[in-house]
Parts: C-alpha cells; sequence; structure tokens
C-alpha cells in the first residue's frame, strides 16, 4: 500500500526518523547526566583530597594549639542563638552569681629574684687585697679598710659525685655471759639492702628511675653520665635495678593507690600505644598500649596510675575497672562502653577538637563559616566553665542547667540542620556527625557537679610517657613496660600531689624495704598524702 501511496510511506519515514531522533536526544541526555554525575564526585573527590593534603600539611608543619587566635574576631554565633534564648539568664547568673574574672598575662614584672633564690644555700665570695697591696702606692702609707661592695649574685652547679659506701657492723660481748656459757654476742642493727647482692642503693635506682621517667634520658645515655662520673655500669644493669625493685617495692604501693582511685565517684581514662619487644606470641612490631587512669583535678587524694597491656581490648579496661562505678571521663572509643556500673563522659576537647581540624584555608568559604560556629559553641561552653571551676559542686551543677543547657539545646539543633548541608566525607561533615554520634555522652557532665567538661587530665597525665616514648622508643619486654608502668605511676602520683618526684622515690626505696623486714603491712604510711610524707618529700 505503501507503495501506492508515496505520502503516507514519507510519513512513516518521517516518523520513524523522529523517534530515533528522539532516542538519541534521551541517550545524549542520560550521558550528558551521567557525564555530571561523574564530574560532581570527581570535584567533590578532588575537594576531599585537596582538604586532606591541607590537614596534613596542617599536622605536619602548623602549630599544635588548638587556640583560635588566628581567626578571633571573625566567630559567629549562629542565629538559633542571636534570638536572645538564654542571654537573660546568662546576665543575671552573672551578675547575682559568679564574681567578675580577669585573668592577668604573666610579666616580667611580677618576677622576683629573691623569692627564686630562697630556698638555695648561699656563701659569700670576698675578694680582698694582699698584704703586699695593702700600701699605698703613692706615699707607702698603709690602708685601712672602708667595707666592701656588693657587685652581683651567681649560680654556681657543682656536678653530682658518686663514692662507694663500705657497710659494716660492730659485734659486742658480754664477757661474763661468755664465761657462764650463756649469748654474748650483740650486734648493731643495720638497714636492710634494696636488692640482696648488688651494689644498688635507694639513691642511686630512685635517680636513675628519676632520670629516665621524669627527665626521659634513656638508660644508654645515663649509662654514659656513670661512666663520666667514674663508674662504668651498663645499660643492663640499670635496667634490672627498675625491674627489680619496681616489682618488689612499687607495685605493691600502686595497688594501693589503685584502691584508692576505685573509690573515687569520677575518673579520667586514656590510652596510648606503646612497642614492646618478646612478647609471647606477638611479632615485636605489634602495639601494646599503656593506659592511664586518673582522680579528678579537685580530688582529695589526687591518683595517676598507668597500666600497660598487650592489646587495646576492651576486656583491659573492663578488667582492671570491674568494681568501680561512677563516672568516666573518656574519648569515643567503643571499648569504654564495655564497663559496667559506669556513666561515660565524653570529651567537649575532642569535639572542638574536630572543628579545628576542619578548618579549610579559605576562611570565607561556607565550611569556614559552620567551623568557625561549631568553635563558637565550643568556646562559649568552655568559657562558662572557666567562670564555674571556683564554685561547689552542686552550685556548679546548678549553674551549669542555667547557662550552659540553653546553649547546648541550641548546638544541637545547630548540628541537625547544618548537617543535611554538607557531603559527609568533609572535615566539617565528620566534625558534625561525630558531635551528633556521641550527643548523649557529651551532655552527661550536666548529672554530677564534679565532672568535667574535658578529658583534658588524663591527655595531660599521659603526655609525660608519650614524651618519654620519642626517646626511649621502646620497652625491652614485658616485665620492663609493666615496670615503667609502676615507676611512672609512682612519679606522676607524686607530682599530682605537689611532691618532688626524686624525693619521694628515694623515700618509698628507703622505707620500703626496712618495713618488709619488720613486717609492716600498712602502705597507709607511705601514701604521697601522708603527713611525714609531705614533711620530707615536698
Amino acid at each position: 500500500m505503501s507503495s501506492n501511496n508515496p505520502t503516507a510511506a514519507l510519513l512513516e519515514a518521517i516518523n520513524e526518523l523522529n523517534k530515533v531522533i528522539e532516542s538519541l536526544n534521551k541517550q545524549l541526555q542520560q550521558k550528558e547526566e551521567e557525564a555530571a554525575r561523574i564530574q560532581k564526585e570527581r570535584d567533590l573527590e578532588i575537594k576531599l583530597l585537596r582538604e586532606q593534603i591541607e590537614y596534613f600539611k596542617k599536622q605536619k608543619f602548623g602549630p599544635k594549639s588548638e587556640k583560635t587566635s588566628v581567626i578571633t574576631g571573625q566567630l559567629v554565633m549562629p542565629e538559633v542563638l542571636e534570638r536572645g534564648q538564654f542571654d537573660e539568664a546568662e546576665e543575671s547568673a552573672e551578675e547575682d552569681v559568679l564574681p567578675e574574672i580577669t585573668t592577668k598575662k604573666k610579666t616580667r614584672k611580677g618576677y622576683s629574684r629573691e623569692k627564686v633564690l630562697a630556698s638555695l644555700p648561699t656563701e659569700e665570695r670576698i675578694y680582698g687585697l694582699s698584704e703586699d697591696d695593702k700600701v699605698c702606692s703613692v706615699d707607702e702609707s698603709k690602708l685601712s679598710y672602708v667595707g666592701k661592695k656588693y657587685l652581683r649574685a651567681e649560680i654556681e652547679y657543682i656536678p653530682a659525685t658518686v663514692k662507694v659506701i663500705h657497710v659494716y657492723k660492730e659485734n659486742w660481748e658480754c664477757r661474763t655471759c661468755r664465761a657462764a656459757e650463756r649469748s654474748y654476742i650483740q650486734e648493731a642493727s643495720v638497714p636492710q639492702p634494696l636488692l640482696q647482692h648488688s651494689m644498688a642503693s635507694p639513691s642511686s635506682v630512685a635517680w636513675t628511675m628519676y632520670q629516665k621517667y621524669v627527665n626521659h634520658l634513656p638508660l644508654y645515655r645515663q649509662s654514659k653520665d656513670w661512666s663520666n662520673l667514674g663508674l662504668e655500669i651498663s645499660r643492663g644493669t640499670l635496667s634490672s635495678w627498675i625491674i627489680k625493685t619496681a616489682d618488689e617495692y612499687l607495685k605493691p604501693v600502686v595497688d594501693q593507690l589503685r584502691t584508692h582511685l576505685l573509690k573515687e565517684n569520677c575518673l579520667h581514662v586514656d590510652e596510648t600505644p606503646v612497642q614492646v619487644l618478646k612478647e609471647p606470641g606477638r611479632n615485636n612490631r605489634t602495639k601494646s598500649y599503656m593506659w592511664v587512669y586518673s582522680t579528678i583535678a579537685e580530688s582529695k587524694a589526687p591518683i595517676r596510675i598507668y597500666d600497660y597491656c598487650p592489646g587495646r581490648s576492651a576486656e583491659f579496661v573492663v578488667e582492671f575497672l570491674k568494681d568501680y562505678s561512677g563516672f568516666l571521663h573518656v574519648d569515643a572509643y567503643s571499648a569504654y562502653g564495655k564497663v559496667k556500673n559506669a556513666t561515660l563522659c565524653y570529651c567537649w576537647a575532642h569535639a572542638r577538637r574536630k572543628y579545628a581540624e576542619a578548618m579549610p584555608k579559605d576562611l570565607k568559604s561556607k565550611e569556614a563559616t559552620l567551623v568557625k560556629q561549631g568553635l563558637e559553641f565550643c568556646n562559649k561552653l568552655f568559657k562558662f566553665e572557666d567562670k564555674l571551676k571556683s564554685l561547689a559542686p552542686e552550685e556548679r551543677k546548678e549553674q551549669r542547667l542555667l547557662l550552659e543547657k540553653p546553649v547546648l539545646e541550641a548546638y544541637w539543633s545547630w548540628v541537625e540542620t547544618s548537617i543535611v548541608t554538607v557531603p559527609p566525607k568533609q572535615k566539617i561533615g565528620q566534625a558534625l556527625q561525630y558531635s551528633l554520634n556521641q550527643k548523649t555522652g557529651l551532655m552527661n557532665y550536666l548529672m554530677d557537679g564534679h565532672c568535667h567538661i574535658s578529658n583534658n587530665t588524663a591527655e595531660n597525665s599521659i603526655r609525660p610517657f608519650t614524651v618519654g616514648r620519642k626517646n626511649w622508643l621502646f620497652s625491652g619486654s614485658p616485665k620492663g613496660a609493666a615496670s615503667s608502668a609502676a615507676v611512672y605511676s609512682i612519679v606522676e602520683t607524686a607530682k599530682a600531689n605537689g611532691l618532688n618526684p626524686h624525693k619521694y622515690l628515694q623515700k618509698l626505696l628507703e622505707e620500703l624495704p626496712q618495713m618488709k623486714e619488720s613486717g609492716t603491712t600498712d602502705l597507709e604510711l607511705v601514701m604521697p598524702w601522708n603527713d611525714k610524707i609531705r614533711k620530707t618529700c615536698s
């Protein structure tokens, strides 16, 4: 029929051609949409990679401080807070309850040389004339003394000295008893040695521990120092001193400190990796961990306990805290959630750090605006905490609910609104998601006035260990790691109690062998808050 009707055939061909063109247009549109989607994904990936590069450059070469001095005056409070949800309560509380707190920047003006030198022994060194010079060079008359002129004060350093102490004890006899064949020998009492059949003394071992765990001086360098003082002593011997004394004397003290620690209502916990050699069934490169457990700063008995464990599994922290009930200030590591009878208080310093890490190079970008808003929320909470720190716990709790809870409510509203506007893989998206994931734990510090807004106490407690680790790099054995944990526990607890860690170590190593010999088991006598210990070791 089409052959008989050319017009109909032409129309049919045109319709078929239009269908083909329409199909090709759809395919082209799909290709363009696919290309646009791929380009968008590539642009986002490039943006994320650039963000990662900037982050790593900042980590490697940038300042480590999280202070926002770079953007001071640019932090902006979101509209949700500008509507005055809590301004009235904040102002009235500050006027009626809280005194105005001003901080003075420390200057050289407050420095006093007399105070600095007051605790040091003094000596006068007077330079005079010889007898020949006491005659006038003009008329040869004898000179008369008219006084001395003060010139300056100098600090003189007297290097350490090492000496050998040969210990003897006297024996006395009663010759009358001897003649009567009775017991007649009387021996003098002698302090027990720190280690049997060893040259080690309380002073030498305490100094070795102090040098390594407070001054971060590895044993091989200490061995060189001993050599310079005239005593050739190997690193292995120094290591043996530490391990044996820590195992025999210091670990029972740490166990006693742990008993006190578990009675506290609030604790700080943190952990950091450490390399330990010769662990059974493990490669030398496998990570082990040093955990630190700390009382809050306001505790009447400040305690810092280090616990070496061959891993980061929840079983280790659960075992250590099995008898504990109270608040735990921690980061968001899931293992802490396995501790029974513990309420987790997550760290706002970690939440704030996420925003600091997300700060882009372009401070005028959309991401930078969100970062600034997140930082301003966190900064406002920390400012309130700084003003409330001098209050009693109950009053602090009350003021937190009055001042900080409205800020927190506004913060969560802002987070939920902002998180849908940014890609989840971006740093700012990760910062917002982190806060949202940890919302309950971040709010728990409001439950008790003893709780802190951050876990900085634990982080500050573990910092001496991380500084030392950079110098001595690894522990030679599990025994060495456990001994290090014991010594760190002693020296950091001593510092937290205002004691001189070297004096406290030496006092322990002097007293504990005598207590062991006499059968005395009351370790409260050597706790860092004991009055006698404070008098001799502060």
